[in-house]
């Protein structure tokens, strides 16, 4: 997955560990985890220059 270059993973200090902070209800998360996506259909590029390039 993409998930190190997505605006959602952010380091939880709690947890010492990269999270995904999106919302996912129980539905939506066993899809996820049962690998029922080829791509995550919630990724967004958290690519901040990217933004402001096309500005």
């Amino acid at each position: 997955m993409e998930c190190e270059t997505c605006a959602y993973y952010t380091y939880d200090e709690d947890y010492e560990e990269y999270v995904c902070e999106r919302d996912l209800d129980e539905d939506e998360y066993a899809r996820m985890v049962q690998g029922h996506y080829q791509k995550c259909p919630y990724y967004r590029d958290g690519d901040e220059h990217k933004i402001a390039r096309k500005q």
